[in-house]
This record gives structure tokens, sequence and C-alpha cells, in this order.
């Protein structure tokens, strides 16, 4: 499956704006055959707003949900986007799986929250894998940090996750997870890991960019640059599983040594 990245903070503040932009992209991804588009984190609606954060919040099922189911429709792709999940009386960091035939596949709330602004904005989500089947594939969610977290990709490689989603806003200076820790996940637990992240100045952050679609080889079959990109590369079910058949890690490990670890 063609998966496109859209390295792009959007326009921060308007939701308005940022549908127009993801209609744009899916079209161009949809143009070059991919199946799938993904985006950033708080995609949306922007990352660095403070309290208007909340303001901006929708339901999954609110009136942004369905202008981008309608996307994914007229484009015939499958679209992951980022945005804050309003749930009764509390606001998740979310980001929801949407089929090309604008179905609402999976939505995930991230576990892990980053720094002082999310956990004074965000409720912690509590389900540690969040899946769909999508064109063949077993597709997970999850957000940013959570990916730094190894017990969070390899509760998804035991779980059976093909191809990794993680919307980003990684910063400076840590692009080291970009470059580094993002393929070496996705060899250490055999999967694709598509890392898509934000760019540009916001308040007080600088993103990072460097967007990567990983294998699990640890061979980055995409990567961009620091600039707004959309990227594409392909997901390989024949050489995922060759390369599952070759590693040793998810056979060789021995759960019963790591009760410790809890």
């Amino acid at each position: 499956m063609r998966t496109a990245l859209l390295q792009s903070s959007g326009r921060p503040g308007s939701v308005v704006e940022n549908l127009k932009v993801l209609d744009e992209a899916a079209g161009r991804a949809a143009a070059a055959g991919a199946g799938l588009l993904v985006t950033s984190e708080l995609f949306l609606t922007g990352y660095a707003l403070g309290d208007d954060i909340t303001v901006l919040a929708e339901p999954a099922d609110g009136d942004a949900a369905d202008a981008i189911a309608e996307t994914a429709t007229r484009h015939g792709l499958a679209l992951a986007y980022s945005y804050p999940e309003r749930a009764a009386d509390t606001v998740h960091n979310s980001v929801q799986l949407v089929s090309a035939d604008g179905t609402r596949l999976a939505n995930y709330r991230k576990t892990h929250l980053f720094g002082r602004f999310e956990r004074e904005h965000f409720t912690p989500g509590d389900q540690p894998v969040v899946q769909a089947e999508l064109n063949g594939l077993t597709v997970g969610l999850l957000l940013c940090y959570d990916i730094e977290f190894p017990e969070n990709a390899r509760a998804h490689a035991l779980a059976g996750t093909d191809l990794l989603l993680v919307p980003t806003a990684l910063m400076h200076p840590f692009q080291f997870v970009a470059e580094s820790v993002v393929p070496v996940r996705a060899f250490e637990n055999q999967m694709y890991i598509a890392y898509v992240n934000r760019v540009g100045q916001e308040g007080e952050w600088e993103f990072a960019g460097l967007s990567t679609l990983a294998g699990p080889d640890g061979v980055a079959r995409t990567r961009a640059g620091r600039g707004e990109e959309l990227v594409l590369a392909d997901v390989d079910p024949a050489l995922l599983a060759a390369s599952r058949g070759n590693n040793p890690y998810l056979r060789d490990r021995r759960p019963g040594l790591y009760g410790s670890l809890g």
C-alpha cells in the first residue's frame, strides 16, 4: 500500500483552513497512487494554541470528522488525522483513521503526554493498542511521545500490527528520534512505522520535520526534509513477511524473565 506522509503544520488556529490543506494533499496523494495519507500531530487545529486547543476540540464524530470522511471518499484513499478530541468533560490528544469509503475505523487517545502543555490540556488515554484492518494490513495507531517508550511498539508487534502510524510534533533538539529511534523501533519489532511530523516555529517550539516511513529492516523508505512536504513510500506485505521469517526477535523472547519490568 502506497502511503503518503503530509509533513505540515497546516494553518494553526484554523480548522477550516486545515481541512482545505488536507483536501489538497489528499488529491495529490491519490494522484500518486497512495491508498493512505497520514498527517502530523494535532494537524486539524495546530499544536501551540494554549487554552484555545480546548475551544477547538471536537468529538470523534463531529463536523470535522464528517468533512474528512467526505474528503476520503471523494479522493478514494484512507486518512489518518490527529486532532483534539472532546469526550464528555475531557479533551484527549487523538488520532482517527478513516477508510476510503468514509468509515471511521479506529480512534486512539495518546497515552503518554509530553511536557507541561499537554499535561495541562489533555487527559491521557488508557488503551495502549488500537488497530484496524486496512487494505490487507493490520494498522496500529500511536502519537508522538508514545513511540519513545519501547513497550508501546512491542505491544503492537505482539498484537500483530503491520503498519504503525505515529503522527508527531517532534521538536528541536530531539531530531534523533526521527533519525534513529523510529527506524530501530521498526527493526526490533518487525513492522513498518510511518512517523509524520510538524515543521517550523509555533510559539516556543520549533518542529524538526524529518518525517519518515521506516521498514522492518530499519531502513527509511522515504524521509522528508525540514520544510512542508508530501512524501510517499510503499508498504510491502511480502517484504514484511520475509523479514519476519528471517528475524528471530519476537520468537526468541523469554517473557518469563521480564516480570520485574512492570
